[in-house]
Parts: structure tokens; C-alpha cells; sequence
């Protein structure tokens, strides 16, 4: 069975990716013995997860797929973009995020929105990219408890609830995640 260890500590990000990697062996960080940080210094999705993948890769030498992903909100400039994990200052967390882009967004009437996701996988030495966007609203008040980050205010396009409140079989298909994974499960299948 064809190994990938995942680039991220982030365990819902892991949880959801790991579903969606039927089929493979998932290795962790923790797996693999990786205790660091991984400095995020870019101001790009492709930068960034190509800076975490490369730096698993050039530890352990195995396949490593790293996700750089966040939301990008219109009417702030396609804010927060890459910053979307650490939106509100160094020691945010999902809920100060959220936050501050809704205090960001008071009284505005463009609520457009889109998630992006970017996938970096190292593979058999090689770095490949996959993407994914998935668009939609914000609206004023967080509703649902699953998914994570501004998935609470973000309704996709064509459904009447949030991310959060979603099945996550339904999220599985519609997500920018889960479009930059459905390329990259096609890549690797081809490639074996």
C-alpha cells in the first residue's frame, strides 16, 4: 500500500483529508517522529504548502502531501487569503478569526466569498500541485458545530446551510479541498 504522510497538525484538517485519501496509508507527523514548527513565511497558497511538503520530504524521504488553504472574502480584498489560520494575530484561534473577519464585514453588503485550497504533493521525489475552489456567502451569524475555522458563516453556492452545518459526505464533494484531492487521487492512480 502506497504510504503519504500528511503535512499538517491541524487534526480536523488531518481528519478530513484522511478520508479522503482512501486507499493509502496515512502516516502523521507524529507517525514519522516530526516535532517542529514549520514556519509559513510566503504570501502564496502554492508557497506555503510546497514549504511544508518539502520540509516533511526532506525529513523522512517518504510521499508527502501539505495543503495550503484559507478563505478569501471579497469585500476585504481576497483577505485573509493565506493569513486565514492566523487572521487575528499570532496566537488566533478559529473563533478570533471568525471574528474579525465578520467585524471586518459589518455593514457591508458583498458577502461573496470563495475557499481556496492548495495541495502540494511530493511524490517519488517530485512536487505536484492541485487546487480547488469552492465559492459562496458569509453570513452574519456562525450557525453549525462541524468543520472548522470560517466554516460556521460560509454558505457554498447552491445549498441553504453552512459548511458547519453540512453532512461532511456532503462537504466531501463539494469542498475546495475535496476538488484538489479528487485531481490528485486521479494523478497518483495514474502514476502507479
Amino acid at each position: 500500500m502506497n504510504e503519504i504522510v500528511l503535512a499538517s497538525a491541524n487534526k480536523k484538517k488531518i481528519a478530513e483529508l484522511h478520508e479522503l485519501l482512501e486507499g493509502f496509508k496515512v502516516l502523521s507527523l507524529k507517525d514519522i517522529g516530526f516535532e517542529q514548527e514549520i514556519e509559513e513565511p510566503f504570501f502564496t497558497f502554492h508557497e506555503n504548502a510546497f514549504q511544508k511538503a518539502n520540509t516533511i520530504h526532506q525529513f523522512c524521504g517518504k510521499n508527502v502531501l501539505a495543503d495550503d488553504s484559507g478563505i478569501c472574502v471579497s469585500a476585504l480584498g481576497d483577505k485573509p487569503g493565506v493569513l486565514s489560520a492566523r487572521y487575528a494575530g499570532e496566537g488566533a484561534n478559529d473563533q478570533s478569526n471568525l471574528d474579525k473577519v465578520l467585524q471586518e464585514l459589518e455593514g457591508q453588503s458583498n458577502r461573496r466569498a470563495y475557499y481556496k485550497a492548495v495541495l502540494c504533493l511530493i511524490w517519488k521525489g517530485e512536487a505536484h500541485y492541485f487546487e480547488g475552489e469552492c465559492h459562496g456567502t458569509l453570513i452574519e451569524n456562525p450557525i453549525g458545530d462541524n468543520g472548522f475555522g470560517y466554516d460556521p458563516i460560509f454558505v457554498p453556492d447552491g445549498y441553504s446551510q453552512t459548511f458547519a452545518q453540512l453532512p461532511a459526505t456532503v462537504k466531501q464533494q463539494i469542498s475546495h479541498r475535496a476538488q484538489a484531492m479528487q485531481q490528485l487521487v486521479a494523478f497518483v492512480q495514474q502514476s502507479l
